[in-house]
């Protein structure tokens, strides 16, 4: 790796923390939920510890420094132009799309999501008595595209879609004329958009997405935005919602309200404000890495592993591996490899029915802790292939 300003190479323990990722199931290597083993960006440590030198953690108020420094990322990196005025804060972006859910469809109404797709779209939706109405991707030449024709057909038996740029698990980002025809099907069926943009920042170097609200001029939605993968602080629990519908921005005020997901963290407003103001090189640097990352896994698996192949993508930290020539169902396979090799993946049916011939690794860690996992996988999938007896 070449020389860094930044430690993206230090092995951080992180079991005995009451880690998610490390100390839920106790896996040698979890490479699954979406958060980063590498230090925090140290203008956001020095923040918190500025923060945490005051005495008393007592109730806080969202200051307009925090939206400020939302207003100018956006504007400088990618053109989208947004107003206090328009913005709301909230304690994350599944709250948030669990509070919209709740004030703008009936118990009973169906909401459309493109699959495979981030697993807790399918939870808030029916954990809210909602109905899941699913616009598979077409997944054609070892990539990924839109199906509008059933897009088209499916928008005109729903409220809401929930829309996932760039897309998780799959690592696209999705075109402005991708986006455009997207609010053109929204805006004939009458369909309300919200538009999850969270792991918007971690794209390929010199590559960027394109928000919704830069790609098309339809009215009706709703955008949310996070640091929290972005800058690796997802425990602080914040975020904003956007719209310029004033009609949509009241509705959602007054539900998030009610559901209390509008309070903010004591020392959320430091970490983010750190994120956004000071912590931009950090970003950047994390992006070659990253991307170096990708690279070793796509050079690992093209020599050591072909069996399996990297779909590949243009953003997030997570990759999405086809394992069809394998013939073994995602969570047969990934169960097989938490037992056999302590190695966690995540199994592609999370992800939706349509993703049960793939795997989601999670490549946000140091070099040594890749290749790790990357050995474990090869040594996984061997020891897999002799008890079937060389079937594959």
């Amino acid at each position: 790796m070449k020389n860094t300003r930044f430690d993206f190479e230090s092995v951080i323990e992180r079991k005995g923390t009451n880690s998610l990722k490390w100390d839920l199931f106790g896996d040698d290597v979890p490479m699954w939920v979406a958060d980063m083993d590498f230090k925090v960006a140290p203008a956001i440590q020095e923040a918190i510890q500025k923060r945490v030198s005051h005495p008393i953690y007592g109730y806080t108020i969202v200051p307009d420094e925090l939206f400020e420094s939302y207003i100018s990322w956006w504007d400088r990196r990618y053109g989208f132009k947004m107003s206090k005025e328009n913005m709301l804060y909230s304690t994350g972006v599944m709250p948030s799309i669990s509070s919209m859910i709740r004030c703008l469809t009936d118990e009973g109404d169906e909401i459309l999501i493109q699959s495979p797709v981030y697993h807790v779209f399918f939870y808030v939706i029916e954990d809210n008595n909602r109905k899941v109405v699913e616009n598979q991707l077409i997944y054609e030449n070892d990539e990924y595209k839109i199906d509008f024709d059933d897009l088209d057909e499916k928008l005109s038996e729903v409220k809401l879609m929930i829309l996932c740029n760039p897309q998780n698990p799959v690592g696209r980002i999705w075109s402005k004329e991708d986006l455009a025809k997207i609010g053109k099907l929204c805006r004939k069926h009458d369909v309300v958009l919200i538009s999850d943009e969270i792991h918007c920042d971690l794209t390929d170097p010199d590559v960027k997405y394109n928000p919704f609200e830069t790609s098309s001029d339809y009215n009706n939605v709703i955008t949310c935005l996070s640091p929290s993968k972005s800058f690796n602080i997802a425990g602080f629990q914040s975020s904003i919602v956007h719209t310029r519908n004033e009609e949509l921005l009241d509705m959602i005020k007054t539900q998030m309200h009610v559901d209390n997901s509008d309070s903010c963290n004591v020392f959320a407003t430091s970490a983010v404000i750190a994120a956004y103001d000071e912590s931009e090189e950090w970003l950047e640097e994390l992006k070659e890495v990253l991307y170096e990352n990708k690279s070793i896994v796509r050079e690992y698996l093209a020599n050591e592993l072909p069996i399996i192949k990297l779909v590949e993508c243009d953003a997030t930290y997570l990759l999405w591996l086809d394992c069809s020539a394998l013939g073994v169902a995602s969570n047969v396979l990934s169960g097989f490899l938490r037992e056999n090799q302590g190695l966690f993946l995540s199994s592609g049916s999370d992800f939706g029915q349509c993703g049960d011939s793939f795997l989601r690794m999670n490549i946000a860690c140091p070099q040594k802790l890749l290749k790790e996992g990357l050995a474990r996988l090869k040594a996984g999938v061997t020891a897999l292939n002799i008890i079937n007896k060389g079937l594959y």
